[in-house]
């Protein structure tokens, strides 16, 4: 049987949060949201006889991502002209960079269910976004839509926009979702992306081929445009390799192509032949010149990253002793793993994993349910560590531990402020405990007898009885101990 292997590179085009735009003062705002052309000059419209100046935090953040990155800096970079069109795209061409690009030959590294994998970084280079189109189409025969015209923002053009693209290391889409869910953690931590794929901030567009397992020589590759979701990426994906593995079991060859993804039917859907490079027709821009970075600068901008995500998984399996999954999980955004420091902090006598169950399982739960996010979260670090430590300590039980959370999470209040109101602090007296024991002992001889014969599984009924009788207050551990030590003395009466 012919076996195939996919071979996929990323780009990835991730909006700068600058105040303004890359190449005019124009400020950045939500195209979502932001009246249509309300934030558009000459510049940013193409105008003639105007003059880009490049924005300098946008060169900033730039260099955060491809230090992050640990990327080879260019002391000297190139704006080119993309020369390309679109109607979304009012000067006919878009700034960019080409053969000399900010940065090269970087790294990224990504946890897939087959261990870490290493992702190499082709290129990051800084250019400009687009406008964003809206078509308007009418009814049409048997519910078709006939497309009428197509109305333009121009907000957006303009917006600083880093393109990231990898060498083609990727091989399923599993590998190729966690490679996006990575850098997107990457970006959000160094604060110059929001993330928030929805909005279209962060734009993924995979280049699938495939070849037969054991070669050298590369398939013919298709790019799927635009894909702002992982499920989008991850399916597309998918669909893309079988449709190409199919194609090629048939003998027809793979057209290269650009791509969209059609969400509803999820397939992919051709949108245009792929042009090469060539047809960009790039040339240095005229109106800007080289970019020079002083050394002293990029070590300024190298100094002040933050610690990545990649250095705090390590960091938590280390020092915490949590599971690469557990880590994993809290590593991903940065407010949850500072959530998680700040409880763990406080949370003297429970181990760091404990906490970390409880923001994984309970407190995550409350969130989801409720649409919150935990930065803000009515439990605080300190107020979730109070009601762990009363687990921990036994001073109450978890059952009651959970309803607890769930009241703070709704109402704001204590864990202490509702154990005292409702009296919930768990019974551990052994005494106490022996007669609770003996009095359900006496009230069920059947059960017991049927215990003596062989039959254990009563004793969890009998222990739930037990439990029932001291309204859930009772240590369960205490419990246990003392429903064994009875059932193999007490005698059945009669």
């Amino acid at each position: 049987m012919v076996e195939y292997e996919a071979v996929i590179g990323l780009e990835v085009h991730a909006e700068l949060e600058t105040r303004s735009k890359m190449f005019c003062p124009c400020p950045v705002v939500d195209s979502t949201v932001a009246k249509p052309n309300t934030s558009v000059c000459p510049v940013c419209s193409g105008m003639p006889g105007v003059l880009p100046v490049v924005n300098r935090k946008a060169v900033e953040y730039a260099l955060r991502v491809a230090l992050a990155l640990e990327c080879e800096i260019a002391g000297t970079s190139i704006f080119a002209r993309k020369n390309y069109f679109y109607p979304d795209l009012p000067k006919g061409y878009q700034i960019s960079q080409y053969e000399q690009p900010l940065a090269r030959n970087g790294r990224l590294l990504i946890l897939t269910s087959q261990g870490e994998r290493l992702v190499r970084i082709r290129r990051v280079h800084m250019e400009e976004d687009t406008g964003k189109l809206t078509h308007i189409a009418k009814d049409g025969p048997e519910g078709s839509r006939i497309p009428t015209h197509s109305l333009v923002d121009l907000n957006r053009a303009g917006v600083p926009l880093l393109e990231i693209v990898t060498e083609p290391d990727l091989h399923t889409a599993e590998e190729v979702r966690a490679y996006a869910v990575s850098l997107r953690s990457v970006l959000r931590y160094l604060g110059v992306n929001s993330g928030d794929m929805q909005k279209g901030v962060l734009r993924i567009e995979p280049n699938v081929s495939v070849r037969l397992l054991g070669s050298d020589k590369l398939g013919t590759r298709v790019e799927i445009k635009n894909l702002n979701s992982f499920r989008s990426l991850e399916r597309s994906v998918d669909y893309e390799i079988n449709r190409q593995i199919e194609s090629l079991e048939k003998g027809i060859a793979v057209q290269q192509q650009t791509l969209g993804w059609d969400i509803e039917h999820e397939v992919t859907v051709p949108q245009r032949i792929k042009e090469g490079e060539d047809d960009y027709r790039y040339f240095p821009e005229p109106d800007l010149p080289p970019l020079v970075l002083e050394s002293e600068w990029i070590e300024q901008i190298k100094s002040a990253l933050p610690e990545l995500p990649a250095a705090r998984l390590h960091r938590f399996q280390m020092q915490y002793g949590l599971n690469v999954y557990n880590a994993g999980v809290l590593i991903a955004e940065q407010a949850v793993a500072d959530y998680f420091e700040q409880a763990a902090a406080s949370a003297e006598g429970a181990s760091a994993k404990v906490v970390a169950n409880w923001i994984i399982g309970e407190l995550f739960s409350l969130l989801n349910q409720s649409g919150i996010s935990i930065e803000n979260s009515p439990v605080t670090p300190s107020m979730l560590a109070d009601v762990v430590k009363m687990a921990v300590s036994n001073e109450v039980n978890n059952n009651t531990a959970k309803s607890v959370l769930a009241e703070m999470f709704s109402t704001g209040r204590l864990a202490a402020d509702i154990v005292n109101e409702r009296g919930l602090r768990q019974i551990s007296d052994s005494r106490w405990i022996a007669d609770l024991v003996a009095q359900v002992l006496a009230t069920h001889p059947d059960e017991v007898r049927s215990f003596q014969t062989g039959k254990e599984n009563v004793a969890r009924w009998l222990f739930g009885q037990v439990m029932r009788s001291a309204k859930g207050k009772a240590n369960p551990q205490v419990i246990q101990a003392e429903l064994d030590r009875q059932l193999k003395e007490v005698k059945p009466n009669g």
